[in-house]
């Protein structure tokens, strides 16, 4: 087994050794990869990767950026970032001219503290680099003004002395959303030395879990055994890729080694193999009806063959449908493209996203429902608009008539049905999805649709057209896009790698988050507008598999 550190700074930061220094260095060690994550620069990378050039170390692009949290300093490392990204680079120049101004403030409050000092003293003293408190310290121990860094932080530096002068508050959300739309992997970097409790440390990681959170460091020099262990438990308990290194910073933290930390580090090569998985597998994110589904609702023997040829690269492939769980599953028996033991597996997000389901294994992996006395006042209004409304069981529609629109709707779909309107005595539990209908006038829809959005539950539902007859309401937690980004998170797929494919309005969140987002040939106007693509191909001529051709197996091979 090799080893590897997810952690160390040069001097294009506050550390000591050059990139290329940290590669020679590396390889000394041992080492078979290192990231180089220097604070809130970049400066270091390019030299690194051509200096690793046919050395036998991996060296992978990184950045440490500093945040706050609840008046804490918060640390959070990117790894493999597109470090020439114009989204990268574009938010680190506006962070770094912010770090710059709050240097030449500190430099005058130290003159008014009788210190000689300037910022383009500092800058001349150490040429290249970002300067931090680290570079002061040294200055003042230099020019005599201090014994030691300790006595530098306590008189002058530290965040209670009156020469302390606070960055501009940068959130860890923030720069999560930076490294993810620059292709890199946001990991919390030593949680413990926040100080935090474990409430207070849960209810962090939740948070930034939310916003995107991929992994935690799980290995660093200072943890002892029951750290290592209690970081292993919140990985585990989050979903949380494991990550770690030394933090090195060569002669300014003495002691503290590359590799090893402070003598008992070790970072094992599989912890590496674990955050590339999540850069490597692709996902495909395809609605059904008008889009995977021909118009005599299935699909051709080549998008068939594409499907299974995508699955078995690797990559996973996502039934999203308004649909309930039941019905999609139907569709996934008939269809037949379950072909064999694959790394790639089938998901579904059904109801718009409501419940995000393993089709492998059956197990329910999220999902959001609509409360009973929600779902009842939006059944009444619909009643009162002499508009079809209806919902879902485990087994069966509740329809509110055995009128046209249920005709028309079970031409597509085949489920059982009980007709009635007391949801409270029809329903088992809390639905998922309501849908109303109507083909005669949609303009009612329209109307009922406004109400809703206008009534005291609007915040929490919400409401969205599935075809021109199909008007659907469910919990704002749910939709398609954040179902997309809720299972990429689940299975450590980087969003980057995601695909998204659809026709119509309820398709809209799921483009929009996903990499690529595409439109059918067949699509509505709205839709097509927010595409990135358009297929050449409509439903009725394998427009899924020229999405697959395109997008999974050409560019993942």
């Amino acid at each position: 087994m090799g080893f590897v550190d997810l952690h160390t700074h040069s001097c294009c930061s506050d550390g000591t050794l050059t990139p290329g220094g940290l590669v020679d260095y590396a390889i000394e060690k041992g080492l078979d990869a290192l990231a180089l994550t220097d604070h809130d620069t970049v400066d270091g990378l390019d030299e690194l990767m051509e200096y690793a050039k046919g050395k036998p170390v991996e060296v992978i692009p990184g950045i440490e950026y500093s945040t706050e949290y609840n008046n804490r300093d918060v640390h959070i490392v990117g790894l493999y970032i597109d470090h020439k990204a114009p989204v990268f680079l574009e938010y680190l120049t506006r962070f770094q001219q912010s770090r710059t101004d709050r240097n030449y403030k500190l430099c005058a409050n130290l003159r008014g503290a009788g210190i000689d000092i300037t910022y383009e003293a500092l800058l001349e003293a150490n040429p290249g680099a970002v300067i931090t408190r680290a570079h002061y310290a040294a200055y003042l121990m230099d020019k005599g003004y201090v014994k030691s860094r300790n006595e530098a932080f306590e008189r002058y530096l530290g965040d209670n002395t009156p020469y302390f002068v606070h960055r501009e508050k940068v959130t860890p959300e923030e720069v999560i959303g930076v490294t993810l739309k620059a292709g890199g992997i946001p990991i919390l970097a030593h949680p413990t030395l926040y100080k935090l409790g474990h409430e207070q440390l849960d209810v962090l990681v939740s948070r930034l879990k939310k916003a995107g959170l991929m992994g935690i460091e799980c290995y660093y020099s200072t943890y002892s055994p029951a750290e290592e262990r209690q970081m292993k438990a919140l990985a585990e308990k989050f979903n949380l890729l494991p990550s770690g290194g030394s933090d090195f910073h060569g002669a300014n933290k003495p002691g503290l080694d590359l590799a090893t930390g402070y003598g008992k580090l070790c970072v094992p090569d599989d912890v590496l193999a674990g955050l590339k998985k999540s850069l490597h597998t692709k996902i495909l994110f395809t609605d059904l009806d008008d889009t995977l589904l021909n118009s005599q609702k299935t699909i051709s023997e080549h998008t068939r063959k594409k499907i299974r040829e995508m699955l078995a690269a690797g990559n996973h492939f996502v039934l999203a449908s308004g649909r309930a769980v039941s019905s999609i599953l139907d569709v996934l028996e008939a269809l037949d493209i379950q072909g064999g033991d694959t790394e790639g597996k089938i998901y579904m997000t059904a109801y718009n996203g409501a419940v995000i389901y393993d089709c492998t294994d059956g197990s329910v992996i999220e999902q959001y429902d609509v409360p009973v006395p929600t779902a009842q006042a939006i059944f009444d209004m619909a009643l009162k608009k002499g508009v079809h409304i209806q919902t879902y069981t485990d087994t069966h529609i509740v329809s509110c008539a055995e009128d046209e629109e249920l005709a028309f709707y079970k031409k597509a779909i085949m489920s059982p049905y009980k007709i009635g309107t007391d949801l409270e005595k029809e329903l088992a539990h809390a639905p998922f999805k309501l849908l109303a209908i109507d083909i005669n006038d949609r303009s009612r829809l329209e109307e009922l649709r406004r109400e809703v959005e206008a009534s005291d539950f609007a915040e929490d539902i919400t409401c969205a057209f599935s075809n021109a007859y199909y008007l659907e309401f469910y919990n704002k937690k749910a939709g398609k896009g954040n179902a997309l980004r809720n299972l990429c998170s689940a299975l450590h797929v980087h969003i980057k790698n995601s695909v998204a494919v659809g026709d119509e309005e309820n398709d809209i969140t799921m483009i929009e988050a996903a990499a690529v987002g595409v439109c059918m040939a067949n699509g509505r106007p709205a839709v097509k507008e927010c595409a990135d693509v358009i297929t050449a191909q409509d439903n009725d001529h394998d427009g899924i598999a020229e999405v697959i051709d395109r997008f999974i197996l050409k560019h993942g091979q």
